[in-house]
């Protein structure tokens, strides 16, 4: 398409959109559609819900039944692009918007947000208004400050009679700016009054009001419910509608949304038009004028100590009374933490190349700092439980329940620790100071070093976020890197590991089941491999005496994934898993130590050395990182 022809597209299907008529004709829309009349929660609930939702039971996904039990998780799409590790949150969130558009009492009330700074708060405020504004237009009174609902127009009396022939209910009043003009006007003929269709939006405060924090002393209320107009009160009688200027927060919000930005922050005679709004569903106008119906979603947010100090004085029982209190904790699972860097990433311009496990190294530390120490497992396995991954221990799978983790834990954590912005700011500078456009791990963890130093927090936490990323984490990483070279050292490592699986596989059968094996090349019988079951179970720390009950789980388990239409392979028992992985690492370590650290090669040994430099820029690594990396794995991983 051409420019012009864009333009022109998109400007005949706001054409076709737009409706102006009379009340009349609006009254025929309505007893063809009656969803066309919606009050504000009950659009903003239909807003979430049409992009459908997923149902994750425990039954059907095991890393769901590990990190929440026995709980049915409901995935809204609304959300699955910009929001991760909130899942419950959202739930409680879309629970909320559920019960106020079936009119319940929280239909009364504030939703208001608390957490910790950098957890997403505004970020879920934002995306809501955004939804507003991208929402189909709705139909209002021609000109009314309120753009209020056209059905205000109906005489109460005959309310009853108009709900049951269009199959609505009728709630709210004209404003008097809207009440004058019918009776001026149109002498009391609203069958006559103009309708029009208008839109969401945020820049010309259109059903979106906000209000910022304001100085105490300079605090106004004009802001929440608009002003007389002075320059006519010279025209006017003080309590002529005329002379109102209906412009602030409330009256903009009306259909809409008003939200309170570190709402705490203002003095609490400024949020007393809160209680009117939510409790009886109208605000005061300005000058000597009657009450306005107001509907509208009325959110706040704030940080956790404004909230504690606000509740802390029963005086403001009232409004505490009015709000259902959500709190937004930072996310506590390694995968979806990496999810909201790599978003965040994406809409930065920095083109720099990220070494693989970069962006996880960041993740566990923001992680780390945020769980609770725990009497039951260390940080880093408590991190790992909550991520729903298995920990094997000696052979077997560590049965430890991550509720009974988190009610250890107690409703506070997640509230503390460090911020997703800090852990952002942290890969900004590592990319900054880089010099050939590439971070890793371990210019990450040395960005995040230099950060923490430079926090203005007690030297216990400042000393505690140092031991994560200089010894817990590099520890770690010095794990899954030293997989990662064997990995690619080895060229087949798949399929070494899944021939080392089958013949373990093999033997421990028939040791289970007190068979032998026939050789395949020769037919002869063959007694079950002792010292090769055992080479690879000494490695995850299987004794001599606990060997038959490993093989015989591991068999079982074989035999009821294959019962269950599965497939079996090296990765399905987590225990067998690392076993062969660390038998293959140890077989190589020497050799590869060898290669890795010679600044000297022989040919074979520069082969040996160049094909696993091509297999780690296959998995991700650019020339430099896999440089910075090799170096790093030669003066670390295997020192005698």
């Amino acid at each position: 398409m051409e420019f012009k022809e864009i333009i022109e597209k998109d400007r005949d299907n706001k054409k076709r959109k737009e409706f102006k008529g009379t009340f009349l004709e609006y009254l025929e829309i309505v007893k063809n559609n009656p969803e066309v009349v919606k009050l504000a929660h009950k659009r903003m609930y239909d807003i979430i819900t049409e992009q459908g939702f997923q149902l994750l039971r425990p039954e059907e996904n095991i890393r769901i039944r590990k990190i929440y039990g026995n709980e049915v998780i409901k995935k809204y799409n609304f959300f699955e692009k910009d929001f991760f590790g909130i899942d419950k949150v959202l739930m409680k969130l879309v629970s909320y918007f559920y019960s106020a558009a079936m009119q319940g009492e929280e239909a009364r009330q504030v939703l208001y947000l608390v957490g910790p700074v950098g957890a997403g708060k505004s970020s879920l405020v934002e995306a809501l208004k955004n939804a507003l504004e991208n929402s189909p237009p709705i139909y209002a009174i021609e000109d009314c400050p309120m753009r209020e609902e056209p059905l205000h127009l109906i005489p109460k009396h005959l309310r009853g009679e108009f709900e049951e022939m269009l199959g609505i209910k009728i709630e709210g009043d004209l404003c008097p700016k809207c009440r004058y003009r019918l009776k001026h006007e149109f002498n009391g003929k609203y069958e006559k009054f103009p309708i029009v269709t208008t839109d969401f939006s945020i820049r010309s405060r259109k059903g979106i009001g906000v209000v910022p924090p304001v100085d105490p002393n300079n605090q106004d209320t004009s802001v929440l419910t608009g002003s007389v107009d002075i320059s006519k009160m010279d025209l006017y009688p003080e309590d002529d509608p005329r002379i109102l200027s209906l412009n602030g927060a409330f009256n903009v919000g009306n259909r809409g949304m008003v939200e309170f930005i570190e709402v705490f922050k203002n003095d609490v005679e400024y949020l007393h038009t809160i209680i009117t709004a939510t409790q009886e569903k109208s605000i005061p106008s300005p000058g000597k004028n009657s009450m306005i119906y107001f509907d509208g979603v009325i959110v706040a947010h704030s940080n956790e100590a404004e909230w504690d100090k606000f509740k802390s004085d029963h005086t403001n029982e009232a409004i505490l009374d009015r709000i259902v209190k959500i709190e937004v904790p930072y996310c506590l699972e390694l995968n979806e933490e990496i999810k909201i860097y790599e978003k965040i990433l994406k809409k930065s311009n920095f083109n720099a190349h990220i070494a693989p496990h970069t962006i996880e190294v960041a993740a566990m530390f923001a992680i780390l700092s945020r769980i609770s120490p725990s009497t039951k497992v260390d940080s880093l396995t408590k991190l790992k439980i909550y991520n729903g991954e298995e920990i094997v221990e000696k052979g077997t799978t560590k049965k430890i329940d991550n509720i009974e983790l988190k009610e250890e834990a107690g409703i506070r954590e997640g509230m503390s620790g460090i911020s997703t912005r800090f852990i952002v700011k942290a890969i900004d500078n590592a990319l900054s100071n880089s010099e050939y456009d590439c971070i890793n791990p371990l210019s990450v963890m040395e960005s995040i070093i230099k950060s923490v130093k430079d926090l203005d927090i007690n030297d216990e936490d400042k000393n505690r976020y140092l031991a994560f990323v200089q010894d817990t984490i590099r520890k770690e990483y010095n794990k899954i890197l030293e997989k990662e070279v064997t990995r690619a050292f080895i060229s087949s490592f798949r399929e070494q590991a899944e021939s080392l699986f089958n013949n373990y596989i093999d033997h421990a059968e028939a040791y289970v089941n007190k068979t032998k094996l026939k050789d395949g090349y020769t037919g002869e019988e063959l007694e079950p491999d002792e010292t090769f079951m055992r080479s690879i179970e000494e490695q995850i720390g299987v004794t001599e005496s606990s060997a038959k009950g490993f093989r015989t789980d591991v068999t079982s388990y074989m035999f009821y994934i294959i019962r269950n239409g599965g497939d079996i392979n090296y990765t399905s028992y987590e225990p067998l898993k690392e076993a062969i992985e660390k038998k293959l690492v140890l077989s190589v370590r020497d050799l590869s130590r060898v290669i890795t650290q010679s600044k000297v090669r022989d040919k074979e040994q520069s082969k040996k050395y160049n094909a696993m430099v091509e297999e780690m820029k296959l998995n991700g690594y650019c020339d430099h990182c896999c440089d910075v990396i090799l170096k790093y794995s030669a003066n670390n991983l295997w020192k005698d």
